[in-house]
Order: C-alpha cells, then structure tokens, then sequence
C-alpha cells in the first residue's frame, strides 16, 4: 500500500505527504479552508497570476522543511522522528488563522489579535480533533521546546515560510528577480549553538536572498497600486461595519454578518467560542458576494466603494517622502464632499493616509549566522562585502495619500 500522498506543484515539482498524521492535517476542514484565501490577497490587481492560495503555499513551506530536516540530519544532527513530523506539521498549519485577503481583516473586522493568535487557537482547536497528537508540533511553533532551530525553521529570517513565498509569489506574478536559490540556501544550512547558521559556502545565496526580499517587498507586496486598492477594500468594510452598528441593514453571509455587527478582539474570541467557528467560515468569496450587493445600496459611500472594487477603479495614489502636510488632506477632503456630495467628517472612507515602512534586515531582530569552515561565525551584516549593512538595516518610509479619483 503507498505510504504518501504526492501532489504535483508547479514551483517544486511533487510534494510526498505521508499518510497518518501529516495526511489528517491536510484533510482537516480547517486546513482545506485555505484554498478558499489567496495567498497575495490584492497583488493581482498588478499581477493576474498572483491567484496561488494560501494552501498552496503551506504545502511549499512543508515540503521545504522536510528538506531542510533531512539536510541536517545528514550532517549529523540527531533529530527524533517525532520531531521531524512535529516541525513539518506545524509548516502544514502556520498559516491556517489567516483570514480573508491577508492582513486586512486584522484592521478592519477584528481588532487586537493577530493571525498568529487565531492559528493558535484553531491549531488547539485541530489537536482537540485528532486527539492530541499536535502537542509537540503546537510546543515547536510557540517557541517552547528546548530545540530552539526547530523553532527558527517556522519563524526566523530564514524560516520555511519566508522560502516559500519568496520562491512562489515570484513564481505566480511573473517577478523573476524574485526568484531564490531555496534549494543552495536549504543545502547549506547547518546548526549551532542549538541555532541555524549558514555555512559559508551559502553567502551568496544569502545576499541574494536578502535583496530579493527586499525587491519583492517594494516591488509586489507594498506596490503602490496594489496598497491603494487594498485601502480600499478597508475603507469598504469600515463603512459596511459602521452602518451596520448604527442599525442600518447591510448585506452579508452570516459569518461576515458577525464580524460587522459585533467589536470582535481577543477578548471576544475568548469568551464566545462560536467567533472561532464565525472565523473559520469566513474567506474571501464571502466578502466577494456581499461587495457584489453592496454596489447597488442605497449609502453612496458604500455603493462606490463597491463598484471600486468589482470594476478594479481604483484609489490615486500620491507617494510623499516627508510626512502628509494637512493643508493637502483638508482640501481633499473639501473636493471628496463637494463631488459626491457626502459631510466632510464622512470624506475619511473615501481616501486613506498611511505610513508604509520596511526594514531589510534588522540586526537586533534575529540575525543571519555564517558559519566558516575552521568553526567561527559571523553576523551576515559582517561577513559580506557585497551588502552594505547601514543600508541593509536602513528604516525605508513612505508615506502613501491614497483618495477616489473622479472622472
């Protein structure tokens, strides 16, 4: 009888799932649930092929750790079986408390818990359903197991999550200067001091690494068109949030109805325990139908946010290397009322002023280690001559003005 499950992904080649535990992850509704999230919520607007699911790219980080645990057993690190299924499950299930259009319903729909806290609660949730056989794997991903490279494979600068996406967001939008050298990067790391370090025959591939991720971030991720549409989505759900509180009937599926009609934090979820099951039904095809509704309501704001959305009109953008003067918000505002013809303090839906900031590589954060062949280490920032670490850690800020064009 076949022992694994493969699945033929188009970044990696064939992904082996395993049957038993690792088989029962993916099977899991909760898990299944993400095919129904996509992995870059708005960056298709830029980029049409950017349509890959956040299941897709689980399974990416999965694989990518069942290779990197072999890497490192092989250079002699003892790692139990256990272990090995511990840390590919918890790969599996990194993402699963992400909700609709990545990080956008945690300004919005719910406030003051995170996606990471709401994978917590739905991991707890998935080990109560198979019988506690995710308590290890549940240990590794919170930082708790005396392993501590365990842990830097699921969250680190160099974790399996960071990868994947690299890999598949440049894949899928066709940004082939985002292309790593995962397959070197993985071949070279080994462990020291119970941390993952870079052997430093991989510092090339780590320079590469960390420019790409940089160009990946202000070219895809943060792409100013693809910021400004996401603003307006925000600018859409606040409205149907407010006008649902004030009593105003607003078109939804029930889970997104939830969401609207009540102030869901961490608080929430903890004392309501039907919020986390709310939660795991709602993904993007629900925030989809209810935009398709809300184009012909009666509230204009709404209505025009929604026709925005479905007819890909969206927010000019004005980028500003100094922070937004007043002056130019306030006449803004003035041109947004009087054009539609809505009160000024209604004008803030219609525009958006951010501060968008990345750091490359902070140093103080959680550093890379090369490891040289006689056994000392470097930080990256000192061991290559190629990346210049005042400006690898440099804070990039912008600041966005983002506001419904006319005509």
């Amino acid at each position: 009888m076949n022992d694994s499950k493969i699945i033929s992904d188009p970044v990696f080649g064939f992904i082996k799932i395993p049957r038993g535990l690792l088989y029962d992850i993916v099977r899991h509704p909760l898990f299944q649930r993400l095919n129904r999230i996509n992995q870059l919520g708005l960056a298709s607007v830029v980029y049409p092929g950017a349509r890959h699911t956040r299941f897709q790219h689980s399974l990416g980080a999965f694989h990518l750790g069942s290779e990197a645990l072999l890497t490192l057993q092989q250079k002699g690190q003892f790692i139990f079986d256990s272990e090995v299924e511990a840390v590919e499950a918890a790969l599996l299930m990194h993402d699963i408390g992400h909700g609709p259009f990545s990080h956008v319903l945690e300004n919005t729909l719910i406030r003051g818990i995170s996606h990471e806290e709401i994978s917590l609660l739905m991991m707890e949730q998935m080990n109560r359903d198979l019988g506690g056989q995710l308590n290890l794997a549940i240990s590794i991903f919170k930082g708790e197991y005396p392993k501590n490279f365990l842990h830097q494979l699921i969250s680190s600068q160099l974790d399996m999550d960071r990868l994947d996406y690299l890999r598949r967001d440049s894949f899928f939008t066709g940004v082939t200067e985002g292309n790593i050298g995962s397959a070197r990067i993985i071949k070279m790391l080994n462990v020291v001091d119970d941390s993952l370090v870079v052997e430093q025959n991989g510092l090339y591939s780590i320079e590469n690494y960390l420019t790409t991720r940089r160009l990946m971030y202000w070219q895809v991720y943060l792409h100013k068109t693809a910021v400004a549409y996401e603003k307006v989505l925000i600018n859409m759900l606040n409205r149907a949030k407010d006008l649902t509180k004030s009593g105003i009937q607003v078109f939804a599926p029930p889970s997104l109805h939830y969401f609207l009609s009540h102030d869901v934090d961490a608080q929430w979820f903890a004392e309501h325990p039907e919020a986390l099951s709310m939660y795991k039904d709602l993904d993007d095809n629900d925030i989809w139908s209810a935009m398709k509704a809300w184009r012909h309501s009666d509230d204009k704001i709404l209505s025009t946010l929604a026709a925005d959305m479905l007819d890909r009109h969206i927010f000019k953008v004005e980028v500003f290397e100094e922070p937004i003067p007043q002056e130019r918000i306030d006449e803004l505002s003035a041109q947004i009322a009087d054009h539609m013809g809505i009160s000024r303090q209604d004008t803030h839906y219609m525009m958006s002023v951010d501060t968008i900031q990345k750091d490359m590589y902070n140093v103080d954060d959680d550093n890379i280690t090369i490891l040289y062949k006689d056994g000392s280490t470097k930080d990256i920032s000192k061991a290559s001559e190629l990346l210049n670490v005042q400006l690898l850690s440099k804070k990039i800020r912008k600041y966005y003005l983002c506001y419904q064009r006319f005509g």
